[in-house]
């Protein structure tokens, strides 16, 4: 199995235009994701829509490809940097990985907004893939007894149920999952453990072709979570459980959270 790590990074975000060029503690984003995936990783590629951010990343010494700009996602864009990596003669993985099967490559996507990602956390995912059966695979978090029902019910963690016996997901959703029927919503995290989302895949090659041509389902579109699309279709998603929480920057106003967090790591 070999796996590759992928980073789309686009530039006309809604909420933070540029926001892969941001910098934290001296340092652009992007570099700084592209750091902490090296780090678990010997293949690395920044998959980006805009030459600002590919100059960037070559300039501190990174891999980068230009991409489309009309893709809807991250997992489209994933696909097509793929393909460049492995089809196009120029590429400087084209020799080490043109003649390999899709189903012996894994490809990690990382997210672009996720500097303090750690490399254990890229290495637990990839591990689920020594099971030949596993498709897809992603990271959760359990919450802590002691988060606030503010925290739990955030649309903006997605929460996961997922088989405890063979790890595989049953369920993603921005609501509360599951449901404690009669017992008070404060008093949740107190009688269940429950699982947040951190947004982090990987994917088998010819899983990844097969998903990015898979057309939206209603589930999906409801919630806007790709990955119900994929539950839907009938594909598996094994997931892997985290120690370490998620710190993703949306807006400006993250910035000094990941300014504060950095010199807390730092010490």
């Amino acid at each position: 199995m070999e796996a590759t790590g992928i980073i789309p990074a686009r530039w006309a975000s809604s909420r933070f235009p540029g926001k892969p060029l941001a910098v934290i503690g001296g340092k652009p984003m992007i570099q700084r994701v592209y750091e902490q995936a090296r780090k678990a990783l010997q293949r690395v590629v920044v998959a980006t829509d805009d030459i600002r951010i590919l100059d960037c990343v070559r300039g501190f010494g990174g891999e980068a490809v230009m991409t489309r700009t009309d893709h809807r996602c991250g997992t489209e864009r994933c696909l097509e940097a793929f393909d460049k990596m492995k089809n196009d003669p120029n590429s400087p993985w084209y020799e080490h990985l043109h003649n390999l099967p899709d189903t012996e490559i894994v490809v990690v996507n990382i997210q672009g907004d996720e500097p303090f990602i750690r490399p254990e956390q890229i290495t637990s995912l990839c591990g689920l893939f020594t099971a030949s059966s596993t498709e897809i695979a992603t990271l959760v978090k359990p919450f802590h007894k002691t988060d606030s029902w503010e925290a739990l019910c955030n649309p903006n963690t997605p929460k996961v149920v997922f088989s405890e016996t063979d790890h595989r997901a049953l369920l993603f959703s921005r609501s509360v999952i599951p449901y404690l029927r009669g017992i008070p919503e404060s008093e949740w995290l107190q009688h269940e453990r429950h699982y947040g989302h951190i947004g982090m895949y990987a994917y088998r090659g010819d899983v990844l072709r097969r998903i990015v041509a898979l057309p939206p389902s209603a589930a999906e579109q409801a919630e806007s979570l790709e990955q119900l699309r994929w539950l839907e279709h009938g594909l598996t998603i094994r997931v892997a459980v985290s120690a370490w929480s998620s710190l993703g920057i949306d807006t400006p106003s993250d910035l000094p959270i990941a300014e504060s967090y950095l010199k807390l790591i730092d010490n």
